[in-house]
């Protein structure tokens, strides 16, 4: 249970720029599940990137992560693909607003290194691990757009792999603040991000309290165990019962041994 819902075969930063075209090639000879598996491209102002194209015509993968997304208009040269546009520059996270309206666009993901190192800076977080107010913004703005669209914001990976607590509690923030997934670059890191991204068994009847109460009070705002309950309040109750269902677990099942909305291989 600790495998990702998706992987990420990296042609960009993960592959030294000597080693790509052995990459691609590796990529052509080796498929796996296209139904699972997102392929991450250079930019498109790249070379790499026609090469990655022209790799990926002799694939069955039709999932595509765009390095450095920039502007709408590059998105017309992965027509055909569903894409998730990664948003790690400054020109891209100005730009998620109608980046993530362009139609073949199926999610957002921010990267917050390049972001900085594209501004001139040298780190995005402080010494405590926590974002600089920069990424923040920039975070923020990406889930808006995505939100704005209706389509999914993926959370950036947490780089330090050993910080199990800072990663819970930046999984957790990403899961209340209306991320659908959070990046993963290692396999100790899933089921922390699985733990965030799945209700408790609590929260399940709570909002399966909370909906039946609401069925009884024959509509409008109505106080509930002392809290005022309104349509908002009942939103989130629903989405709650959804994550649940989308797990495949029963109400009853405790939240460690559920399926995570996390991706991996970033």
């Amino acid at each position: 249970m600790d495998s990702a819902d998706a992987i990420i075969l990296d042609l960009e930063d993960a592959v030294a720029p000597l080693e790509r075209q052995s990459a691609r090639q590796s990529l052509v000879d080796n498929p796996v599940d296209p139904n699972r598996t997102i392929v991450r491209v250079n930019p498109v102002d790249t070379d790499d990137f026609e090469l990655d194209l022209r790799a990926l015509r002799q694939t069955g993968y039709r999932y595509i992560m765009l390095a450095k997304t920039e502007t709408a208009d590059s998105l017309a040269k992965l027509a055909g693909y569903s894409v998730i546009a990664l948003c790690e520059t400054a020109k891209g996270i100005l730009n998620a607003p109608s980046i993530a309206e362009e139609g073949n666009v199926v999610a957002l993901m921010w990267g917050a290194e390049d972001l900085v190192a594209s501004l001139g800076g040298v780190t995005s977080r402080l010494a405590n691990g926590h974002y600089r107010d920069i990424a923040l913004h920039s975070r923020s703005q990406v889930l808006l757009a995505a939100g704005s669209a209706g389509k999914p914001a993926i959370d950036s990976v947490y780089t330090n792999i050993t910080d199990l607590a800072g990663l819970k509690m930046e999984s957790d923030d990403a899961q209340a603040s209306g991320f659908a997934a959070k990046a993963s670059i290692h396999p100790a890191q899933m089921p922390i991000i699985r733990s965030s991204f799945l209700p408790a068994q609590s929260e399940v009847i709570q909002a399966r309290r909370i909906l039946a109460a609401a069925e009884k009070s024959g509509g409008g705002v109505f106080a509930f165990e002392g809290r005022m309950v309104d349509e908002p309040i009942l939103r989130h109750a629903r989405k709650v019962l959804a994550r649940a269902e989308r797990s495949g677990t029963c109400p009853e099942a405790d939240s460690d041994v559920s399926t995570a909305e996390a991706l991996s291989g970033r």
